[in-house]
């Protein structure tokens, strides 16, 4: 029979469970601490670095002398299970010593490989984040915050950051909205999630997607119960006149400010015909304001939502400009609509963490949100514009599209080069990802070959060598 002991809570030092033997034959009350504290290690109850009670406290716990538990720690240590320091606590060794095997080991689980440059889409630089700014917004919010901010509260999200969204909505991306029609989501595909359940439960059971596009997108549809209807996508954006050729689509999801991966923008006039679309058909646009706050050329592009609010739901995120570690999205939809995802949302399942919510909302009506997205937007252009001018020098035979906004650029490579010029970089150290990787499975005959490189991942420290090792990559001329 074991006995189960755990540190109290008004004792120094941490908690501590262990599984003790009764005092025996095999070697008394030291030896079955001994074997209680190496099976807790052993077992992986104890990772790593754990950092264990004092001697003291453990024997005021267990009720042993102190010299026993000190005895013990000593002869663990020894034997490389713990470590100690004169003036510091004992711990878990870094590396301990390794379990027996089982009687038939299971074979060993190699880890995921992690290349040293990664120009694959997904990320921004992560360095970024402007920690001191972010700390001091999160201290206000914190001060500022009503008690009942800590409760449940309601599917929307908090009052502050919707109406913080509002604003900052309609000021830079021209979103017409009030705080009463937002969503606050964590993360994007959250939101497909909630839509594309609401969406069947209204019927619908298909959705246009862009066939060449995010694979996130494609994959959330499919999670959500919906048929995939890939839409063609051309130098002009999705061609969105496609989706009166399939009656049972009844919404369509797209990135029209800067369409993923290819980097163009929706042309005016599809942007009018799917719009048409959406209010003689009665379906729904959901809106990826996909790289909305970089774009580089001057040229404004609005937000597809301004010119329909009653049809068209605008999503963003902060993802690319702040981090996606954050998992703060949110969803400007029409006024039944937000009711019933709201609803969906406050089931219980579905909640998005109320402390950055608030800090969130402190941080744009701050303007320190500005304040930054001006600042890694010409840190973003600097990168895009190294990157056109070394292919320029280096691969003028490669042509590279998709460079007016966003983190990334595609290079057009010659036909039958894309996979192999995928291996030649990750030969290189360096992570890419072809054309291809984003072709809908239902989709049509391919573009063309192609790398989308994104410049906006890499430390600055790496950039310049993750460039050169990408360049050495690509196929020659001719």
């Amino acid at each position: 029979m074991t006995g189960s002991w755990a540190t109290p809570h008004h004792q120094a030092g941490p908690d501590l469970h262990l599984d003790l033997e009764p005092a025996g034959p095999r070697g008394g009350v030291r030896a079955g601490l001994i074997r209680a504290l190496r099976d807790a290690v052993r077992s992986g109850r104890l990772a790593p670095g754990t950092r264990l009670p004092s001697s003291r406290a453990l024997a005021a716990d267990l009720g042993m002398a102190r010299n026993t538990v000190a005895e013990a720690y000593g002869q663990l240590v020894a034997e490389g299970w713990l470590t100690a320091r004169r003036g510091s606590s004992t711990r878990v060794a870094p590396s301990p010593v390794p379990p027996r095997p089982a009687a038939r080991p299971a074979p060993p689980v190699r880890p995921a490989e992690r290349l040293p440059y990664d120009l694959r889409t997904g990320t921004a630089d992560v360095a970024t984040f402007p920690r001191t700014a972010w700390a001091a917004a999160a201290r206000r919010a914190l001060a500022a915050a009503p008690n009942d901010a800590f409760g449940y509260g309601d599917g929307h999200g908090r009052p502050e950051l919707r109406t913080a969204l509002a604003d900052y909505l309609a000021r830079v991306r021209g979103v017409r909205t009030d705080p009463e029609r937002i969503v606050v989501c964590s993360g994007f595909m959250q939101g497909v999630a909630l839509l594309g359940r609401v969406l069947r439960r209204r019927g619908v059971r298909a959705v246009g997607v862009e066939g060449r596009g995010f694979w996130g997108h494609h994959e959330s549809v499919d999670r959500a119960g919906l048929r995939g209807v890939p839409l063609p996508v051309d130098a002009l954006g999705a061609d969105v006149a496609e989706l009166d050729r399939h009656p049972d689509v009844g919404a369509v999801l797209l990135t029209p400010a800067h369409q993923f991966p290819t980097g163009v923008s929706l042309h005016p006039d599809r942007r009018t015909a799917v719009v048409d679309w959406a209010v003689r058909t009665g379906g729904l646009v959901l809106e990826d304001d996909y790289d909305g706050e970089f774009r580089y050329d001057g040229r404004k592009v609005g937000a597809l939502q301004s010119l329909a609010p009653d049809h068209v739901v605008h999503c963003g995120t902060v993802s690319k400009s702040l981090a996606p570690g954050l998992r703060l999205a949110w969803m400007a939809l029409p006024g039944e609509l937000a009711r019933e995802v709201a609803e969906l949302k406050a089931t219980g399942e579905w909640g998005t963490g109320v402390l950055d919510q608030l800090t969130f909302a402190e941080f744009i009506a701050s303007g320190a949100y500005d304040r930054h997205v001006r600042s890694v937007r010409l840190r973003y252009r600097r990168r895009r514009d190294q990157l056109v001018a070394a292919l320029a020098a280096h691969a003028p035979h490669i042509a590279v599209t998709g460079i007016a906004a966003g983190l990334h650029v595609v290079l057009r490579l010659p036909p039958g080069t894309e996979a192999a010029t995928v291996r030649a970089a990750r030969e290189r150290g360096v992570a890419l990802e072809g054309l291809g990787r984003f072709r809908h499975p239902l989709a049509g005959a391919s573009a063309g070959d192609g790398i989308v490189v994104a410049y906006g991942t890499p430390p600055d420290h790496a950039f310049s060598t993750a460039l050169a090792a990408l360049l050495e990559a690509l196929p020659p001329a001719g």
